[in-house]
């Protein structure tokens, strides 16, 4: 599936969050004046998914002030994200999906590489979405470490006073 590029119309979805209550785009995007920070990350508990979690919960404040939510969604059930949720404090919703069908329609699910092998999976991504449903920023592959500094620098979303 191609990826995202700015000024698209994001695909609306409807997932299940970590307690398996179904979330829609659309309720995320009204709740929010600016828009919503999609990131999609491949396995909840692992160092970088865990590295990135904190830093997007640790900066939530900034988000906010800004005028943005922000989602995280992985192919973990609702009851792994339950637990990464309760272990690391997040307070952003986590939505499940299991057979990656919202992946592939914002093409975050694809070919990947490790230690020369090639799989198929979740390339680590965010997209934000802005309040009208057109994608406002879509960056693919990016690394979990400094990841959401970048794109704060990006979006000039500072510090609350």
């Amino acid at each position: 599936m191609p990826q995202l590029a700015v000024g698209d119309t994001a695909p609306d979805f409807t997932l299940p969050d970590a307690t398996g209550t179904p979330v829609p785009l659309t309720r995320l995007r009204a709740e929010s004046e600016r828009g919503v920070v999609v990131y999609f990350y491949p396995k909840a508990s692992t160092p970088g998914c865990t590295r990135e979690a904190h830093d997007f919960r640790d900066s939530l404040d900034a988000w906010k002030a800004a005028g943005y939510s922000v989602v995280g969604v992985s192919p973990d059930s609702p009851e792994t994200l339950h637990r990464f949720a309760e272990r690391q404090s997040l307070t952003f919703p986590l939505l499940s999906d299991i057979d990656h069908a919202v992946m592939e329609a914002w093409g975050v699910w694809g070919q990947k590489k490790n230690y020369g092998r090639l799989y198929t999976g979740v390339l680590r991504s965010t997209i934000v979405v802005d309040a009208q449903g057109r994608v406002e920023l879509a960056q693919y592959n990016v690394k979990a470490t400094g990841h959401v500094n970048r794109l704060r620098k990006e979006l000039n979303i500072q510090d609350p006073a």
